[in-house]
């Protein structure tokens, strides 16, 4: 029956657990907390073990905060410490700190002791750890009197520091006289317990101020032991002290200084313990005397050492493991090793640990009727005991709550109620510490209270989520319903989000989603509601994003980064390089849209990131600048593999600034021929650094490289050592051989020198040949010095000769060279060609023949022949003028030519002369002939004169070049009506001996154009035009004028007038009336006559307007195509008019040479076909168009 009890006890047990209502969380609200009770939470207190300065006074401290504010007591080493009663002691205003007065007189002894703070109100009382004050301690050293230590060579050595006890434990550290750290080593080294440790004592070790410093940090004091001397023997010294008394031999000996295997000076033993605490530092010790001096190897043994939390120190002597665990525990071999040996300790290393939390009590705000439990978990080797306490006072002698049941570590409360707050306290400890907890149980009964703002206004971009924040506090806690609008319907659905701590989320905020949201808070006391806004704004977007750029060095570079935002957000843009700032540079220039930098540098090559942020969203993009230039110059060039005629050239290019190197040049200096001069050898590609480079003799040659990439080409590299080839013989020959006399009794041999590197050695010559073609004569030949030309004399004219020219120096020849053929001096031709025939084509060409010289009297290179001609006379015309020869040449052994550009019927001469390289010869006798008629040029004027009512006169000038006998004139006219539409023409010849013609029964006040042209036998020449009016009628001319003062047309304008003002005031008064009046139309249908086109069907006036006015807007002719008031038209003007008309001539030219038809495409038609005018109608046609 017992264990069922249990067993149901237990199972009830586990299902409250399950179903217990969780806490309220009491928001971190100043305001709220403020008003709300709260049991004490102490928030500060002093530590556990509280060493303080005896020097000064002692503050233990002490805090809390509580609602209303906790009241403060002490107990002192388990019982009340009234603090009333002592004059030292003294607690801080509205705080529990006792500040106890040591500077004026007081003494910390006497203050030693565990005290322990209570915080209370009327919820509860909270307590603080038990502190332990002691006052901190340095003692000085007990006097001793310390005898010197002697000591042989090679034999270990402990000196002892033995520090006073002090509180907390002293520093120790050694050092001389002169406050100088002893130096320390793998021989010489300091234990954990400040002693000094020689694992073999040397020479240089004897010294008689070796001094231990212990240094007390709390009270920031140094004490000092009295120095301790050690004098170290060698076997050379310890014979001499042997030998003065033999006494003191007992304790050495008389053994030299042997080596010793490996023994420990500590610890002592083969096995020892060590006991550390969970979470603290292990520090394991090994020091080994030997010599030589022993090297010290840590292992574990079953285990590996911890990795990240293992460290050696003092020389591998010292093994630290940090943050130790229960895993740490085990065996830790330590290791001492020489030549001769080893010696070996185990340190059984056990952790235990002091209590730690595994579920530390947190504080609980409860409803009336709520349940809750207070968990107390910790663990510790060994296990702590857990104890609780109430207010203070262990649980099992606190009042009895009835909510309350206390099961091990936890705590149980069911349907509490306002009575039940209270602070409990769990006390977990073993034999290594303990650890205490204040954790309050507060029961609250309040109405519901939003704490978010009233009005709050939320901004989200659009797709991303939005938070609307609904604060809550109320027991029991309050249920949260959301609205949208003040008058909403409740919201639901997938698409909200409704969370604990009351805040609504909308996974993906639209545009849609803004507006004003309502949160209601209500439970059984009360109900309450807040209203929040929501903005939802378009996202920022970059639209036009930085891309990718090469630049070369010092140009210029610019980055755009084009942003779209919403109107109501300002965006601010932020351009980053490497993901850091800009350089402070005045070359970066930022503007609206771009980033510009100016004079790119290698250092700018990098990313740069277009960052652009508003108040809701940031937004970025990057691109890539890389910065391209010339390669660097190679470096390090170096010559290998000399040989008489070869070498290896190596080097390592330069940095080839982000463009890949295609080619590498190779240039050479001669600095035996042509110091300071560089030329050009080879190049290899860009993946290439050797070269294996054929060289001549006696060349002192240096090497230079270049690198070239896409930009360009690097300077060049520092030159490579110098290397000097062998001398050798020559092994080329001139180049460009020539034998040419300047003379007629002469021969000039020139040649092209070899350059110096091309002479192989030193006394370069030249060994010059010559010998008459096709004679049967020996070689003549003479050496020359380092020159180009050599000339020999008294050679018969022109005559063809064989030469060669070779290159010697001091060593020897060069190979034979090759023979070419010169030619001596050339001398004037000696006769001049015969037969000379002429043969007329027309009357502007010409072809003439004649026979070719013999080749022996050219005496010379036969280059042509020249055609001497000339103007005699004009057959038209018998006055002479100046005589201006023309001259064709005609290249190679021709015997015919053309002769163009001759004038038509006129007179000429000519003569044929051979020509060699020497000049020309003789001519041949002059030959006369004759040019046929030709059509003539162009009348030089047309004149227009005396205009009457039906007649023109006209008079003109004869053709500049009338090329034959003119046989006469022709003259066509027709008339051109208001439509610049040409009549009917009418054709007249006129004899060749007149100059004027008068024009008779033609229309009055009509214009009329002429074509006017000379004739030859041969053909008419180009013409002339001109256009002239004749005069008007005086009485038609009258009667128009009138028109403007006949009574008829005074009143019709005046009825139009009076129509007009009609309109206007109709118009006005419907504007007044509010009416719309579509004033366009109406003046469409009622339009000033005045201002109306002229119909012709109906033949009511049409546009008015001056004269003047009527002459300027019908004005097709072009500047100067009217006729001047002297009724003369030059032939330019009359050139004019016929472009006016599309009738000009299309590449025919004047006597003169001017092109007449420069501004027409098209030949000129007949006259009678025409239909354009050149002009608009005259005005008085205009008026007869009237009536």
């Amino acid at each position: 029956m017992m264990k069922k009890s249990i067993s149901a006890s237990k199972a009830s047990l586990v299902l409250f657990l399950c179903q217990m209502i969780s806490a309220l969380d009491v928001p971190l609200d100043s305001k709220l907390l403020e008003e709300l009770s709260q049991p004490p939470t102490i928030t500060q207190q002093s530590p556990k073990d509280y060493i303080v300065d005896p020097r000064e006074n002692i503050v233990i401290q002490c805090e809390a905060k509580g609602k209303p504010p906790p009241s403060f007591s002490w107990t002192r080493n388990g019982t009340h410490f009234d603090i009333d009663k002592d004059a030292q002691v003294t607690m801080k205003p509205n705080s529990g700190t006792l500040v106890i007065n040591i500077m004026n007189g007081g003494k910390a002894e006497a203050y030693e002791g565990v005290y322990q703070c209570t915080a209370r109100n009327e919820r509860g009382a909270a307590i603080s750890n038990n502190i332990v004050i002691r006052p901190s301690r340095s003692p000085l050293w007990t006097k001793e009197k310390l005898e010197p230590n002697q000591v042989r060579e090679g034999d270990s050595l402990v000196l002892h520091c033995r520090p006073p006890v002090g509180l907390p434990p002293p520093i120790i550290f050694w050092m001389d006289n002169a406050f100088q750290r002893l130096p320390q080593s793998e021989r010489v080294s300091q234990g954990l317990n400040g002693d000094l440790y020689f694992s073999n004592v040397q020479p240089e070790d004897t010294r008689e101020d070796y001094i231990c410093y212990a240094r007390f940090n709390h009270t920031q004091t140094i004490q000092q032991k009295q120095p301790i001397s050690v004098k170290v023997f060698s076997m050379d010294s310890l014979n001499d002290t042997i030998a003065a008394n033999l006494s003191d031999t007992d304790i050495y000996g008389a053994k030299p200084v042997t080596e010793r295997q490996p023994i420990l000076l500590t610890p002592t033993g083969s096995t020892s313990t060590k006991v550390e605490l969970r979470g603290n530092v292990l520090l394991l010790e090994c020091i080994a005397a030997g010599l030589p001096t022993p090297v010290i190897r840590w292992i574990k043994e079953g285990g590996e050492l911890p990795a990240n939390r293992t460290f050696f120190e003092n020389f591998k002597k010292t093994l630290k493991i940090i943050d130790v665990s229960e895993a740490d525990s085990g065996n830790y071999k330590c290791i001492a090793r020489n030549i001769l040996g080893s010696a070996h300790h185990v340190i059984s290393v056990t952790v235990k640990a002091a209590p730690y939390w595994i579920t530390a009590p947190r504080n609980l705000v409860l409803s009336p009727g709520e349940d809750g439990t207070l968990i107390c978990r910790a663990n510790g080797n060994p296990k702590p005991n857990i104890s609780w306490l109430a207010n203070g006072v262990p649980i099992a002698i606190a009042p009895e709550d009835p909510s309350r049941k206390v099961d091990g570590d936890t705590i149980i409360f069911s349907h509490v109620q306002e009575r039940s707050s209270a602070v409990y306290q769990c006390n977990a400890s073993n034999e290594y510490g303990y650890l205490l907890a204040n954790a309050f149980v507060n029961v609250l009964a309040e109405p519901p209270r939003i704490l978010t703002p009233a009005n709050k206004l939320y901004q989200v971009i659009a797709d991303s989520p939005a938070l609307l924040d609904c604060a809550y506090f109320g027991s029991p806690k309050p249920e949260i319903e959301w609205f949208k609008g003040v008058k909403g319907s409740i919201l639901r659905g997938d698409e909200y989000v409704f969370h604990d701590n009351g805040t609504l989320e909308i996974p993906v905020a639209q545009k849609d989603s803004t507006g004003t949201y309502t949160c209601v808070a209500r439970n059984e006391l009360g109900k309450i509601q807040n209203e929040v806004r929501l903005e939802v704004k378009d996202p920022t977007m970059i639209i036009k994003q930085p891309e990718y750029k090469v630049i070369q060095r010092y140009g210029q570079v610019s980055f755009e980064c084009i942003i779209k935002h919403d109107f109501t957000l300002l965006p601010t843009v932020i351009w980053l390089k490497d993901n850091d700032e800009l350089p402070d540079d005045e070359r970066f220039l930022v503007g609206k849209d771009n980033l510009t930098i100016m004079n790119v540098t290698d250092k700018d090559d990098g990313t740069y990131t277009c960052i652009v942020n508003t108040t809701l969203d940031s937004v970025s993009a990057s691109a890539v600048l890389t910065v391209v230039a010339r390669p660097n110059p190679p470096f390090d060039l170096e010559l290998t593999g000399q040989l008489e005629r070869s070498v290896e050239l190596s080097w390592i290019p330069g940095d080839e600034n982000n463009s890949p190197i295609t080619n590498f040049v190779i240039e050479y200096e001669d600095g035996l021929h042509e110091p300071g001069v560089w030329h050009y050898q080879t190049e290899v590609p860009g993946t290439q650094t050797t070269v294996q480079l054929k060289l001549s003799p006696y060349v002192n040659y240096s090497f230079r490289v270049i690198a070239v990439n896409e930009i360009g080409r690097s300077q060049p590299s520092e030159p490579s050592e110098q290397y000097l080839t062998k001398s050798a013989n020559p092994d080329e020959n001139p180049s460009n051989v020539q034998g040419i006399g300047s003379e007629p009794d002469n021969l000039v041999i020139t040649w092209e020198s070899l350059k110096g590197f091309q002479s192989n050695g030193p006394g370069l010559q030249y060994k010059v040949s010559w010998r008459q073609k096709d004679v049967d004569d020996e070689w003549t030949s003479v050496i020359v010095a380092n020159v180009s030309k050599y000339i020999v004399s008294g050679t018969p004219t022109f005559v063809p000769y064989e030469i060669k020219v070779q290159a010697l120096n001091d060593l020897g020849y060069a190979p034979e060279p090759s023979e070419v053929i010169g030619h001596s001096g050339e001398d004037l031709p000696m006769v001049a060609p015969g037969n000379v025939q002429v043969h007329v084509i027309n009357s502007t060409l010409a072809k003439v023949h004649w026979d070719p010289v013999p080749l022996k009297t050219v005496r010379g290179h036969l280059q042509g022949y020249k055609v001497y001609y000339w103007k005699v006379q004009s057959l038209s015309r018998r006055s002479r003028r100046h005589v201006e020869k023309k001259i064709l040449t005609f290249r190679g052994n021709k015997t015919f030519g053309m002769l163009p550009g001759l004038e038509p019927y006129s007179s000429y001469k000519l003569n044929v002369r051979v020509v060699n390289g020497k000049g020309e010869g003789p001519a041949s006798p002059d030959k006369v002939f004759k040019t046929p008629e030709g059509v003539p040029s162009s009348p030089s004027f047309l004149k227009i004169t005396n205009p009457t009512l039906d007649s023109l006169t006209l008079e003109w000038g004869s053709p500049t070049h009338p090329n034959g006998v003119l046989t006469s004139y022709i003259l066509k006219f027709q008339p051109i009506n208001n439509t610049h539409e040409l009549g009917p023409l009418v054709e007249i010849r006129i004899p060749a001996n007149e100059s004027s013609l008068i024009l008779k029964n033609l229309n009055y006040s009509t214009r009329y154009k002429f074509y006017f042209n000379a004739q030859t036998s041969v053909g008419s020449g180009s013409q002339i035009t001109e256009e002239a009016v004749t005069i008007m009628d005086e009485a038609m001319a009258s009667r128009q004028v009138d028109i403007a003062t006949q009574g008829w047309f005074i009143g019709l304008m005046c009825a139009v007038a009076l129509l007009i003002l009609i309109l206007l005031i109709v118009c006005f008064i419907r504007r007044n009336k509010g009416g719309k009046y579509p004033v366009k139309e109406k003046e469409d249908a009622h339009a000033d006559p005045e201002i109306q086109p002229m119909k012709e069907d109906d033949g009511t006036f049409g546009e008015y307007r001056s004269l003047e006015s009527d002459a300027e807007d019908h004005k097709p002719l072009k500047k100067g195509s009217r006729t001047p008031s002297d009724r003369t038209v030059k032939k330019e003007d009359s050139d004019d008019s016929l472009v006016d008309y599309g009738e000009g001539v299309n590449g025919q030219f004047n006597e003169d040479g001017s092109f007449i038809g420069q501004y027409s495409g098209k030949k000129e038609k007949e006259p009678a076909e025409g239909n354009e005018s050149s002009e608009a109608p005259s005005p008085v046609n205009a008026m007869n168009s009237f009536v």
